[in-house]
């Protein structure tokens, strides 16, 4: 039976190359992200884009909608929508602790808590994280807000997995080193990261397929390069 896969941040990134790599292998595909576009893009029978803001409560009435009608349950779901702010601490206002909050950790609680009902025992929520939101990993100045909630996110899947260890699912988050996205870019012009977006999601897909077999309640960090 083909699994049923939600991912979130699929305009750009690593979540487009995840969709790309689920749909070539015959899973149905939930594709959510502000913007559908480039996902509708791509023609794909298996995949459903629709235009989700992780900030607005009714856009999660339209996922719980089309759970309920089209697919019954979830197999897998990958919280990898992010955003990233690089500023100086002196600078970042309440409103922008905020935004970042809202998108990075919020989101992730939200996206969670509504698809749980329809996930099974053996179904797996893969969190995207990043390296800086590890205790004692290098540190850089003016990733105050966004390391900090990636931080948030490690600490909730440990939570999550003690609370559901009877019942599943499982929880796991992915702690990111450097990748060359055009997040990344955006945030730091001059820096190259050693992975490419396809080379990572090539690794998430297959960890969310097979992932929880081995880990529950884990922070595993996946770099090759000191950020």
């Amino acid at each position: 039976m083909s699994k049923n896969i939600i991912i979130t941040g699929t305009s750009r990134g690593i979540g487009f190359e995840l969709v790309h790599l689920f749909a070539n292998q015959g899973y149905n595909v939930l594709a959510l992200s502000r913007n559908a576009q480039p996902v509708n893009n791509l023609h794909f029978e298996n995949i459903t884009s629709l235009a989700f803001d992780l900030c607005k409560k009714e856009d999660y009435v339209k996922v719980t909608d089309f759970i309920k009608t089209e697919w019954q349950h979830v197999d897998i779901l990958i919280n990898n929508a992010g955003t990233l702010l690089n500023k100086p601490f002196a600078e970042t206002t309440f409103q922008d602790f905020e935004q970042v909050y809202r998108t990075n950790v919020f989101g992730v609680s939200e996206m969670t808590r509504i698809v749980l009902p329809f996930m099974k025992q053996n179904s797996h929520v893969v969190t995207v994280s990043s390296m800086g939101g590890i205790q004692g990993s290098m540190k850089f100045p003016g990733l105050s807000a966004y390391s900090s909630s990636k931080g948030a996110v490690i600490t909730l899947t440990e939570l999550l997995a003690e609370e559901y260890k009877e019942t599943g699912p499982q929880f796991n988050v992915l702690a990111l080193g450097a990748v060359q996205t055009e997040m990344l870019a955006e945030a730091f012009p001059d820096y190259k990261a050693p992975t490419t977006a396809m080379e990572m999601a090539t690794y998430i897909y297959d960890f969310a397929l097979t992932g929880n077999k081995y880990y529950n309640g884990k922070a595993l960090q996946v770099s090759n390069s000191t950020p």
